[in-house]
């Protein structure tokens, strides 16, 4: 498990797997949230049994699978609202982490400056300026 720190409220990271949901909560995290569709890779564990864990160990699971090129909308703002309302960091993830990150990127908007974003996003190893190039 891989978790890449974007602010003190939100972290990213590549696939997790079941055994690491409990480390996630030892590490103080209150929400996990899924981009990852099922059946992306053979080998990938499936979102329900993840959530399984999660609620087993007493984490909040979002699922909000994102299809690599379609962060619609509602993703955006179904994930802003996660991150508000979350009392403790939330762990987002997907295959590599990079969609979690665009997403948050896109959550930031109005919030942050295009350079502040980038600069976050990059801090924790992703490029996102051809993502936002246009913004």
């Amino acid at each position: 498990m891989e978790l890449r720190k974007i602010n003190d409220d939100l972290s990213v990271s590549p696939q997790i797997q079941i055994g690491d949901v409990l480390k996630i909560k030892d590490a103080g995290f209150s929400t996990i949230v899924n981009n990852r569709p099922d059946g992306e890779e053979d080998d990938q564990p499936m979102w329900a049994d993840i959530e399984a864990e999660a609620k087993r160990v007493g984490l909040k699971f979002v699922n909000l699978p994102v299809v690599v090129v379609a962060q619609t909308p509602d993703v955006v703002e179904q994930t802003g609202r996660v991150l508000s309302e979350a009392s403790e960091p939330v762990l987002l993830y997907c295959r590599s982490g990079t969609r979690c990150t665009q997403i948050w990127a896109l959550t930031q908007i109005n919030k942050l400056s295009k350079e502040q974003i980038l600069k976050t996003a990059l801090e924790a190893g992703y490029d996102l300026s051809r993502f936002l190039k246009d913004f």
